[in-house]
C-alpha cells in the first residue's frame, strides 16, 4: 500500500482529491492539511511514501515545505499546481521534488504518476518542461538579483542596505533598475516576479 500526505489549502479541491485516490486499490491517504507548515508536520509524523503538495499554500508554499521534508528518507514529493512558472520548476527540482503535474491532471492518471514515483521515477509535465526549456534568459545583473533576494524577506531600504552590505542610495539604484527591466512598479513585485522566475 502506498501511503500519501495531500496538503492543499482548498478544502474541497483536496477532500475530492483523497475521495478519488482512496478509491485505488493501492493507495491510501494518510493525513491531509491544509497549509506548508502543517503539511510539513504530518509528513514527519506519518512519513508516507509520497507526499503531495500544492504549490501555492499560506506559511510554507509547495517547494519550501518539500526541502523542509527532503531529509526525511523514503519520502518522495510531487507538486501540483494550478500554473507554474518555469523557474518554480527548476527551484522544485533542486529541493528534489519527484513530480511536478498541472491540477488539471485527471486523478486516475495522477495515481499512475504516484506509482511510478513510488517506484523510483520522476515525473515532470511535458508543457511545464517544454516552457522551462525555453524561457527567456534573466535581464538582470547579479547585484540587482541579490538585492531582490534580501527585498522578498520585506523590510526597509535601510534592512535590506544591511543585509546587502550596501549603501542605501545603491540599493535604491539597484531595485530602480531592477523594476525597470521587468516593467513592475514596486521592489516587491520585481523580487516576486524574480522567484517565480527562478531567478532568486
Amino acid at each position: 500500500m502506498i501511503r500519501v500526505v495531500l496538503a492543499d489549502d482548498e478544502d474541497l479541491i483536496r477532500g475530492a482529491l483523497a475521495a478519488l485516490l482512496e478509491l485505488e486499490d493501492d493507495l491510501t491517504v494518510v493525513a491531509q492539511a491544509s497549509d506548508g507548515d502543517a503539511a510539513v508536520a504530518e509528513v514527519r509524523a506519518h512519513r508516507p511514501d509520497i507526499a503531495v503538495f500544492d504549490l501555492e499554500m499560506p506559511g510554507r508554499d509547495g517547494v519550501l515545505a518539500a526541502e523542509a521534508v527532503r531529509g526525511l528518507a523514503g519520502v518522495a514529493v510531487v507538486i501540483v499546481t494550478r500554473h507554474a512558472r518555469p523557474g518554480v520548476l527548476r527551484r522544485a527540482l533542486s529541493a528534489g521534488v519527484r513530480g511536478f503535474v498541472p491540477k488539471t491532471t485527471p486523478a486516475a492518471k495522477l495515481a499512475s504518476i504516484l506509482r511510478d514515483v513510488h517506484a523510483g521515477r520522476r515525473y515532470v509535465d511535458s508543457e511545464i518542461a517544454a516552457a522551462a526549456l525555453t524561457e527567456d534568459a534573466c535581464p538582470l545583473t547579479a547585484r540587482e538579483l541579490d538585492v531582490l533576494r534580501h527585498a522578498l524577506r520585506g523590510g526597509t531600504v535601510t534592512a535590506i542596505a544591511q543585509q546587502a552590505h550596501l549603501a542605501a542610495g545603491t540599493v535604491r539604484n539597484y531595485l530602480s533598475s531592477a523594476m525597470t527591466k521587468l516593467g513592475v512598479s514596486t521592489r516587491y513585485e520585481a523580487a516576486r516576479m524574480a522567484w517565480d522566475e527562478g531567478w532568486i
